[in-house]
């Protein structure tokens, strides 16, 4: 008769053993696999895309090994362009970047971004007021924009601190493959001769 209440007891320790072991087992499974997944998901998960939004007070921009032209403007700003691109869908896409190179922070960029309606009102400020000029073939290219309105540009940059950069890029439609050179204007820049890349 004491067998059995023995035998039930150490079946009842073992048990509970066993169920300890697996409960600990499960937890330490299930925390490395969480770990594992949002270790997975931060390496594959991409970076926010910009959307052509500026650094709002300027940043450091590298400096690209090509040059294709430096354009002094007013209130010591400084437009350098690193490259004019044609795309395979028809467009150029002009990048390159604007220091302030003066002592004081500069805030009137809406100059930037012209007088066209649409533009202003669908993409704030931004730098959709440049344009191409195709002078052999006789036409003005503007800034291409979405079906709301919202310019294929650099957006949202308010202001330039002093001794910092603002990278920008812009596109347009690309002017007929005869055309290698076209002049680049911004507002408050001069206009300057830039080589197109295929």
């Amino acid at each position: 008769m004491r067998i059995r209440p023995i035998t039930r007891a150490r079946r009842g320790v073992i048990a509970v053993a066993i169920a300890t072991t697996l409960a600990f087992t499960v937890a330490g499974c299930g925390g490395e696999a969480g770990k594992q997944e949002d270790a997975g998901s931060s390496a594959e998960s991409p970076r926010p895309p910009d959307a052509g939004k500026g650094d709002d007070s300027g940043s450091e921009v590298p400096e690209p090994s090509r040059t294709l032209a430096v354009v002094k403007g007013s209130d010591d700003l400084v437009l350098t362009l690193h490259s004019a691109e044609r795309d395979s869908g028809g467009f150029v896409t002009v990048s390159g970047h604007i220091k302030n190179t003066g002592g004081e922070t500069f805030y009137r960029v809406d100059a930037w971004r012209g007088y066209e309606q649409e533009i202003v009102q669908g993409s704030g400020r931004s730098v959709g007021g440049a344009t191409l000029v195709d002078n052999k073939g006789k036409k003005r290219y503007y800034v291409l924009r979405d079906t709301e309105g919202r310019c294929l540009c650099t957006t949202g940059v308010s202001k330039v601190e002093a001794g910092r950069s603002v990278a920008v890029f812009m596109q347009f439609p690309a002017p007929p493959e005869k055309t290698t050179e076209v002049d680049f204007q911004l507002p408050g820049f001069p206009s300057t001769p830039i080589e197109l890349t295929s």
